[in-house]
C-alpha cells in the first residue's frame, strides 16, 4: 500500500483519499453491522453501544461526542505530535457515523444471521484500521489515550486497552443479555488477530534469492522491466564446486510472478528461492 510520489500534491490526496475509502469501510461495519446488533467491542464505538441502551444518546452521536472530546484531550495532553491524520479521520468517522443515522436509521439488524453480521462487525472495521495504520494515521477514539498513557505513564498500553474493551464486553452481558456479551466476547478476541493479518497481507512482498550461472538478463529485466533493484553476490556449489552467481531482490506479488516467469524462460536451470515478508525497509517500500 505503500508508494513514493515525487509530487507532493499527488502525495497528499493519495493518502488522504486512502483515508476516507478506509474510514468509509469502518463506518459501514459499525454502522450497519455492529450497532444493530449491539456488539460491544472495539474502543469508542464499544462503548457506544452499551451508552446508547441505558441512555437517550443514540449510539452515532455518543461517538461523535466521545471522538470529539477525546481529540480535545489529545490536542492538549499530546500537542503537535497528535497527527493531523488522525484528526481528519476521527472527524470523518465520527460525522460519517451521525449522518447516516440521519438518513438510514436503522430499526434492527440488517438480517436473522447474528454470526454472518458478526463476521462483517469484525472484518470491515480490521480491513478500515489496518489501512490506516499502514500509512501512519488511526481514526483517533482509544488510540489517543493510548498516545496519552504512552506519554505521560509506563502503563502497558496494549493491556490498558484490552481492559477497556473487556469493560465494555462485560457490561454488554448485563445489558444485552449472554447471547450477546458472548459474540461480544468472541469479536474482542478475533479484532486484533484480523487487523495484523490484514496488515501483513497488504504489505506483502516476494524476496527471491536466484541462484544462476548468467545474472546479467536477470538483473536488466529486475531494473528496467520492474524498476527494481536487486543485490548480486558470488557463490559456490558445494557438490560441483562450480562458481555461481546470486541474485538478491525484493518485489510486489504483482511484480513476482512476472519476474518467475522471466526466469524460467531466460535460464531453466537457475534455481529460485521465494519467501514472503510483510515488512521491507528501504526505498520503494516502508519508510526508514
Amino acid at each position: 500500500m505503500s508508494r513514493e510520489f515525487k509530487n507532493p500534491v499527488t502525495k497528499y490526496f493519495w493518502e488522504y483519499g486512502l483515508i476516507t475509502v478506509s474510514i468509509w469501510i469502518m463506518v459501514v461495519g459499525v454502522y450497519f453491522f455492529k450497532f444493530p446488533n449491539h456488539f460491544a467491542f472495539g474502543g469508542v464505538t464499544g462503548f457506544s453501544t452499551v451508552v446508547s441502551a441505558v441512555t437517550r444518546m443514540s449510539a452515532g452521536d455518543f461517538t461523535f461526542a466521545a471522538n470529539m472530546v477525546l481529540l480535545l484531550v489529545g490536542f492538549v495532553f499530546v500537542g503537535r505530535q497528535f497527527g493531523v491524520k488522525t484528526v481528519y479521520a476521527s472527524i470523518l468517522m465520527s460525522v460519517s457515523l451521525s449522518a447516516l443515522e440521519k438518513v438510514y436509521p436503522m430499526s434492527g439488524p440488517l438480517t436473522s444471521e447474528p454470526v454472518l453480521e458478526l463476521i462483517f462487525a469484525i472484518f470491515l472495521p480490521a480491513v478500515g484500521s489496518a489501512i490506516l495504520f499502514n500509512i501512519g494515521a488511526s481514526s483517533g477514539g482509544t488510540d489517543i489515550i493510548a498516545l496519552i498513557l504512552k506519554r505521560y505513564t509506563s502503563v502497558n498500553i496494549g493491556t490498558a486497552l484490552f481492559l477497556a474493551d473487556m469493560f465494555a464486553v462485560i457490561c454488554s452481558f448485563f445489558i444485552f443479555g449472554p447471547s450477546v456479551g458472548l459474540f461480544s466476547s468472541l469479536g474482542l478476541m478475533a479484532k486484533s488477530l484480523m487487523v495484523d493479518g490484514v496488515i501483513e497481507n497488504i504489505n506483502l512482498c516476494k524476496c527471491f534469492n536466484i541462484v544462476c550461472d548468467d545474472p546479467m538478463p536477470i538483473c536488466d529485466y529486475i531494473i528496467n522491466k520492474l524498476n527494481r533493484s536487486a543485490t548480486v553476490y558470488e557463490a559456490q556449489g558445494a557438490f560441483t564446486h562450480h562458481k555461481k552467481t546470486v541474485v538478491m531482490t525484493t518485489m510486489k506479488r504483482g511484480q513476482a510472478v512476472q519476474l518467475r516467469n522471466y526466469v524460467r524462460n531466460v535460464e531453466p536451470t537457475a534455481f529460485m528461492m521465494v519467501t514472503n515478508s510483510s515488512e521491507i525497509i528501504g526505498k520503494g517500500f516502508l519508510n526508514n
